[in-house]
């Protein structure tokens, strides 16, 4: 039995000796301890030993929720200076900007590449991207067109329109059984620019169109200068059943990415894909071509941004004959004079692209084989893709600094005499341009007359005697004013015309002549009647 307590102290446990352990937990007023069963009164909350494992418990609790708290307070902190400072910076002027329209997918945010940037000192760049499934437009050769974009707000789809003033195009309109060829159709209605040209991106909607081009190029250059792979057309997979040149790789219609492409080794299996694609009703819709396969060591993919180039090796690793599908080893090489021939002469199809690139295969034998050209559609490669979307922005906003024209619709210009406004595209003062997006010339030399032509010559009255043979044509024009005033109808009238630039000729004549005395009047009267009798004897004979 131990000793009862001393008086005056409190009914504490005796602590454990040697190596007993403790294995004593306190819930609340009552303490289990299974090594002093007679222990029946427990310490108040807050009071225990030392190192009594409640103690470590609720301090590592303590710990834990202090820690926690710290953190949401920075987190919160953080959050409320960010959109204080959100707050604070709009996103744009919503007086000065100009609409650029990015036709991309959602895993690129292209708005971050255009923060910062400004057109004509003060102007902002307003960036509104969507994939093309998301927009619909309507286009009017006066105002332009207007896109209505889907915004995903929750659950639910809002519509929003505005005028774009520039368009950068970097998802392909046409891919595989999507088509949105009538929203370039819209665009070019519209005249919007972009980069590449509409025209230029319309053209590559259909693959053999494009390899027709690349043909006339290796007829201009050579095939040794120009190494284009041989590519067979059919307008229908029927016709493929009489095709003996094996291995061989069939492309159906017009996809990307290495869909809709499958490789053959005999005609048992050509005759079954050309069999399949016949059956699902897409006969007459769906174009074949066929090239020889060829056992590629690497293949090799040379862009060109503005005047960027760089070019990039790919080899499989899988062992997949599509390079682009599959894990593959990518790295940047020297880009040769002739890589950059190629790249360079492919660029000035169709009006000129700025945003281009080709695709390269080279076999195992080393000879190399040029199997597609690609618009500002392709992919980036290698590590460098956020230095190449830069350089895009950066070619869009030169681009943006030559097309678009701040406030040309709204100032007043001086024409032959009248102020009429400039015609312009979108509401925010876009200047008109021509098929690639160019501006206007401006006009050089002296200013054209209201009626396009020459300022109108006066009408020669019936002149002195006198002034026979001294009336020159020069001092008549020349004192005739460069900008006779029209009437009120806008078409000028000759009379008026004639009338006005009389009288401003005389009084023009009266102030650059000097006075004249007596003694000059008295000779010039002279000097009229030796011409009047010289006249009279050249026709009537010596009087």
């Amino acid at each position: 039995m131990p000793p009862p307590p001393a008086p005056g102290t409190a009914n504490i446990p005796p602590q454990p000796t040697g190596n007993a352990p403790d294995f004593s937990l306190s819930f609340g007023k009552t303490t289990t301890a299974t090594n002093n069963p007679t222990a029946s009164a427990a310490p108040p909350r807050g009071v225990s030993a030392p190192t009594s494992p409640a103690k470590s418990r609720e301090s590592l609790l303590q710990r834990v929720q202090s820690l926690t708290g710290a953190a949401r307070d920075q987190g919160a902190s953080i959050l409320g200076a960010a959109v204080q400072s959100a707050t604070r910076a709009p996103a744009f002027n919503k007086d000065k900007y100009f609409t650029l329209l990015v036709l991309d997918d959602h895993n690129t945010d292209w708005s971050k590449y255009f923060r910062g940037k400004r057109l004509h000192g003060d102007y902002d760049i307003r960036v509104e991207q969507a994939e093309f499934r998301d927009i619909t437009l309507h286009a009017s050769a006066e105002s332009g067109p207007v896109v209505t974009m889907e915004v995903h707000r929750g659950d639910s789809r809002i519509p929003r329109m505005f005028r774009p003033d520039f368009v950068l195009i970097r998802q392909p309109p046409r891919d595989g059984a999507n088509d949105y060829r009538s929203t370039i159709l819209g665009l070019k209605y519209g005249g919007v620019p972009s980069i590449n040209s509409l025209h230029s991106i319309y053209q590559f909607q259909d693959k053999p169109w494009v390899f027709a081009h690349l043909q006339q190029l290796q007829r201009r250059l050579g095939k040794e200068n120009f190494p284009l792979i041989e590519q067979t057309f059919f307008p229908s997979p029927k016709y493929l059943l009489n095709w003996t040149k094996f291995p061989c790789v069939l492309k159906a219609g017009h996809c990307h990415g290495g869909m809709a492409t499958a490789r053959f080794d005999n005609q048992m299996g050509l005759q079954d894909a050309a069999g399949l694609v016949s059956g699902t009703g897409f006969e007459g819709h769906c174009y074949c071509t066929i090239e020889p396969y060829i056992d590629a060591k690497f293949d090799v993919h040379i862009q060109k941004i503005g005047s960027n180039y760089k070019a990039f090796m790919r080899k499989s690793i899988t062992g997949n004959w599509k390079t682009n599908q599959g894990s593959a080893m990518l790295e940047q090489i020297t880009l040769t004079e002739k890589y950059k021939t190629w790249v360079d002469e492919i660029s000035e199809l169709f009006g000129g692209m700025e945003v281009c690139g080709v695709s390269v295969v080279v076999g195992k034998d080393g000879r190399e084989h040029i199997i597609k050209a690609s618009d500002s559609t392709f992919a980036l490669m290698g590590d460098s893709q956020e230095d190449d979307r830069r350089q895009i922005a950066d070619l869009v906003t030169s681009r943006m600094q030559n097309v678009c024209r701040p406030g040309m619709n709204q100032q007043q210009q001086s024409v032959g005499g009248h102020h009429s406004k400039l015609p312009s595209v979108s509401s925010r003062g876009q200047s008109p341009t021509d098929e690639i997006g160019h501006p206007p010339t401006a006009p050089t030399g002296p200013r054209p007359a209201p009626m396009g032509g020459p300022p109108p010559i006066p009408e020669r009255t019936s002149p002195a005697v006198g002034s026979i043979g001294r009336l020159s044509s020069r001092s008549s024009i020349s004192e005739v004013p460069e900008e006779p005033p029209a009437s009120a109808g806008g078409v000028p009238r000759r009379d008026s015309q004639t009338s006005q630039a009389s009288s401003i000729s005389s009084a023009s004549r009266a102030q650059q002549r000097p006075p004249q005395t007596q003694t000059s009047v008295v000779e010039d009267a002279e000097d009229t009647m030796k011409n009047l009798r010289k006249t009279f004897a050249g026709i009537f004979g010596d009087m």
